[in-house]
């Protein structure tokens, strides 16, 4: 870890993610309110109960930091500190009683990915990773897999509630089925990101995320060892709209495969 004072925060993000964790299962498969925000964009009472929770504890335990959580926008002070947190990835699974969801957390200072903390209620799993101190599972150390065939490879993505972004992503999808072994749309882009630090995906891309979608999940692939770039390789950010993120090994020939995609 570069930073000792991030070890303080690290914690505080495992126990609001924890905590948050918590409402999710007791609220699972009850007669929930649900509400449209969009086109299959759905919105629970437990999103906005577990987002209460960790905004509570996270402002208690630092109130002149920023907040940027999905449901309630960005909150608090100008600070050189922004926690990122989407409190339910995975709302339509959740609304309709399907176990693959998390809650993400994540926090940049100065810009910087510093903490990411990413709980997966029903599973009992904690991914965590602070800049320079590598990734971690439940405690244990992890990192991304070796396979390098993408004929050997399962690869995850997602579909943005996008309309034109979701046909464009179904072309990339087509292409993927039939040069890797498998390709997994699961419906939590915050877990996808958490499977293959630890190595059970060996890709994953992404259309037209949202920074709490992905901001954990970066800083916890980059300390497994993964690569992460645009669709032509360059260097992105949690704010770009089109990301590969991989074991390295077979990045390139996913870029190969999403370059013809009209890119």
């Amino acid at each position: 870890m570069d930073d000792p004072a991030h070890q303080e925060k690290l914690d505080a993000a495992i126990g609001a993610a924890e905590a948050a964790g918590v409402v999710l299962r007791r609220m699972f498969r009850s007669n929930l309110r649900v509400s449209i925000k969009g086109p299959v964009n759905f919105v629970t009472e437990a999103d906005i109960e577990a987002e209460r929770v960790v905004l509570d504890m996270l402002q208690e335990a630092f109130p002149g930091h920023g907040f940027l959580s999905e449901e309630r926008g960005r909150e608090g002070g100008e600070s050189p500190y922004l926690w990122i947190i989407d409190p339910l990835d995975g709302t339509t699974n959740y609304a309709h009683g399907y176990p693959g969801f998390c809650i993400s957390i994540a926090l940049e200072h100065a810009g910087d990915l510093a903490v990411g903390v990413i709980h997966d209620p029903v599973a009992r799993e904690t991914f965590w990773a602070t800049r320079g101190g590598g990734a971690f599972l439940n405690g244990e150390a992890i990192q991304v897999s070796s396979r390098d065939r993408l004929d050997e490879c399962l690869l995850a993505t997602g579909f943005s509630y996008d309309r034109d972004a979701m046909r464009r992503n179904l072309d990339h999808f087509g292409r993927f089925m039939h040069k890797a072994a498998g390709v997994r749309r699961d419906g939590s882009a915050a877990r996808d990101l958490s499977y293959l630090a630890c190595g059970r995906f060996d890709g994953v891309w992404e259309v037209l995320l949202n920074p709490w979608d992905l901001a954990a999940g970066f800083l916890i692939i980059a300390e497994a060892g993964g690569r992460i770039t645009d669709f032509r390789g360059r260097p992105c950010t949690i704010r770009d709209h089109e990301i590969i993120l991989s074991n390295g090994r077979i990045h390139e020939a996913m870029m190969r495969i999403l370059q013809p995609a009209g890119l």
